[in-house]
C-alpha cells in the first residue's frame, strides 16, 4: 500500500508550488488565470465588508473571510480553497495558524476549465463528508454562482445567480451580493 500523503509532503514543495493533498494524494495546480483572481477578490470584497472587516460597512459582522490558506480537514486532507469563512466564535484567532484545523462554516470554489470537475465533484464530496455547511461554487465563463447547503449527507441546492441578481446568498443572506459585479465586465459584443 503506498504511503499517504500529510501536510509534511506540501511543506516538502518548493514554494512556488500551488498543491492540496486530497484522500492522501498530492494535487497540483496551475497559478490561476486572472479572471479567477478577479472573481476571488470581488467576493472578498462583498462579503468581507460586511461580514469580516470592521469598516462600518453597516453589515452584521461576526466571519473571518481568508483567501486561499491551508485547510487540514484531516491527516490526509489539506485543501486551500479560493475562500474560505469561519465563525468567529469556532476561530478565534487564525493569524499565526498553518494548516486551519478548524472545518470552515462555508467554502467558495472558483472553478475553470482546468479544475471544474476536481472543485464540483472530489473536492464538493470531501467538503461534504468533512461536515461544511455551505459551499459556493463559482463559474466565471458561465457567470454562475452556484450556492450548496449541507443537509445531512448530501448537497442541496440554495439556488444559482447571475448577472442582474442582486440576492442575499446563505450563509450571508443578511446582505444583498449584487452578482454580476463578482465576475469581469462581460465582453463587449461584436457587430
Amino acid at each position: 500500500m503506498p504511503k499517504l500523503a500529510s501536510y509534511a509532503d506540501l511543506l516538502a514543495l518548493p514554494d512556488d508550488v500551488r498543491a492540496e493533498v486530497v484522500r492522501g494524494t498530492i494535487e497540483v495546480a496551475p497559478a490561476p488565470l486572472p479572471r479567477h483572481s478577479k472573481v476571488q477578490g470581488a467576493i472578498r470584497g462583498f462579503i468581507g465588508r460586511p461580514f469580516d472587516d470592521d469598516d462600518g460597512a453597516g453589515g452584521p459582522g461576526g466571519w473571518w473571510i481568508l483567501l486561499e490558506v491551508d485547510v487540514r480537514l484531516s491527516p490526509h486532507d489539506i485543501v486551500r480553497p479560493d475562500l474560505a469563512g469561519w465563525r468567529r466564535e469556532r476561530l478565534l484567532e487564525p493569524w499565526d495558524l498553518r494548516p486551519i484545523d478548524v472545518v470552515p462554516d462555508w467554502i467558495c470554489e472558483v472553478t475553470s476549465p482546468s479544475n471544474a470537475r476536481y472543485d464540483r465533484v472530489t473536492k464538493a464530496r470531501l467538503y461534504l463528508e468533512a461536515g461544511v455547511p455551505y459551499l459556493w461554487l463559482v463559474d466565471p465563463d458561465t457567470r454562475v454562482l452556484e450556492a450548496l447547503v449541507r443537509q445531512g449527507e448530501r448537497w442541496t441546492e440554495a439556488g444559482r445567480f447571475t448577472d442582474g441578481d442582486v440576492v442575499g446568498i446563505p450563509p450571508f443572506d443578511a446582505v444583498a451580493l449584487d452578482v454580476g459585479r463578482v465576475f469581469p465586465p462581460a465582453p463587449a459584443s461584436s457587430e
